[in-house]
């Protein structure tokens, strides 16, 4: 493990406890008691069992980050992580969410920051997990927010999945890599987009996906992702089924290409960068 400097360890710290205080919740992790109602927390979110209580209990017990999200005595937030390879470097953070009815408050901030600071003490300067492409703001919140970079498109990660959120909507995932040791962005300081740059995926009328070619010489290109993706699959799950296959068949052939996701914009845009 990579010895971490105390500077860092109490900012760190010093991060995730002032988050806590702005969402009104304490983060801490779980004891082996407390996995029934963390797995009943994720059932309520996902709609049906994300993780069972047996498996975080063996992951609490084996030290992996198994934590939760208070208000007061009531568990409003669960986050669980294990580790990676590089063995004593990383950590994989498989899941994390926050009942309905508490989004927006910055309780995802505050887990996330208790995470890495969690990370820093145990040595680990890495963590990575994936995330849904389509959800434009968990995209803005990774990079803008936390600093993190976007490291590869998985397609179909999950394969199928039956959960409440991802049923009928496939699972292509991008993966997330965060270096746990470097600065967080400063709210003067959050990435910026330099320019305009041509879209190759853009929303059409009744929320369509509108595709377009490559311009000839360009070195960026912008992916327009649905205002609200979530939404759309509540009220339209076949266009954003559509959505899915759009943004793959974008993507993809570029990132083979040599592209890099280079930012993620506030108004719900991948901007890609040829190198």
């Amino acid at each position: 493990m990579t010895p971490v400097g105390q500077d860092l360890l109490a900012s760190a710290w010093a991060d995730a406890d002032a988050a806590s205080e702005r969402a009104g919740v304490t983060v801490r992790a779980l004891h082996a008691a407390e996995c029934v109602e963390a797995a009943d927390v994720l059932r309520s979110i996902w709609g049906s069992s994300v993780m069972e209580a047996p498996l975080l209990v063996a992951l609490e017990h084996s030290g992996s980050y198994v934590a939760g999200a208070f208000e007061g005595d009531r568990m409003i937030g669960v986050c669980v992580g294990f580790l990676a390879q590089p063995i004593g470097e990383a950590l994989h953070s498989h899941v994390a969410g926050v009942v309905s009815g508490t989004e927006g408050r910055g309780i995802g901030t505050a887990m996330k920051l208790h995470q890495r600071a969690w990370c820093l003490d145990r040595g680990l300067t890495r963590m990575m997990w994936t995330y849904d492409p389509l959800v434009a703001r968990n995209a803005a919140f990774n990079m803008r927010r936390l600093g993190t970079t976007l490291a590869d498109y998985l397609v179909d990660f999950y394969g199928q999945m039956v959960d409440g959120v991802n049923a009928g909507q496939g699972s292509d995932r991008i993966l997330v890599n965060w270096k746990l040791d470097a600065p967080l962005p400063s709210a003067g300081s959050e990435q910026t987009v330099q320019g305009d740059a041509p879209e190759v995926l853009s929303v059409g009328p009744t929320d369509l996906p509108v595709s377009a070619p490559t311009p000839e010489g360009v070195s960026a290109v912008m992916a327009a992702l649905p205002p609200d993706i979530e939404d759309l699959r509540r009220r339209d799950p076949d266009t954003a089924a559509l959505w899915r296959v759009a943004l793959r068949d974008t993507l993809v052939p570029l990132l083979d290409a040599g592209w890099r996701l280079a930012a993620a914009t506030r108004d719900g845009r991948y901007r890609l960068e040829k190198p």
